[in-house]
C-alpha cells in the first residue's frame, strides 16, 4: 500500500511540473507585432518617414518597429553596430537603438533620416 501511494504521488508530481513548465512555455514565446513606419518619397531625390500622413525627417518610437521601403531605391540603415540594406518594397525589424537611414547612392543635399527606437 505505501508503495502505491508513493508512486502516485511521484507521478502526481511530475503532472504538476510538466503543466507548470508548460504554462511558462505559453507565455513567454508571445511576442507582440511590431508597427511599420513607411519610408517614402515625398520630394524628387528625397525620402520621409510617412506617419499619420505627414512626412518628417526624424521620428522617435517605443518597441521594436518594422521600416517599409516605398521609397526610389535602396535603403542603407546604419546603426553603431551594423549597417543593413532595404531593397525596395520590403522591410526590415528594427530594435532598440539609433539609426541613420540614407539611400544608396544618394546626393549630399538629400535626407539623413533618425530614428530613435527605445
Amino acid at each position: 500500500m505505501k508503495i502505491y501511494v508513493l508512486a502516485l504521488a511521484i507521478a502526481a508530481t511530475l503532472c504538476a511540473v510538466a503543466l507548470g513548465a508548460g504554462q511558462a512555455l505559453a507565455t513567454t514565446a508571445h511576442h507582440a507585432t511590431p508597427r511599420t513606419l513607411k519610408v517614402a518619397m515625398h520630394d524628387p531625390g528625397c525620402h520621409w518617414f510617412m506617419r499619420h500622413g505627414e512626412f518628417t525627417k526624424a521620428a522617435t518610437v517605443k518597441g521594436r518597429i518594422r521600416l517599409l521601403n516605398l521609397d526610389e531605391a535602396t535603403l542603407k540603415v546604419a546603426s553603431r553596430h551594423a549597417l543593413r540594406h532595404i531593397p525596395v518594397g520590403k522591410s526590415l525589424v528594427v530594435g532598440r537603438g539609433n539609426y541613420v537611414i540614407m539611400m544608396v547612392g544618394q546626393a549630399p543635399d538629400d535626407n539623413y533620416l533618425k530614428l530613435t527606437v527605445r
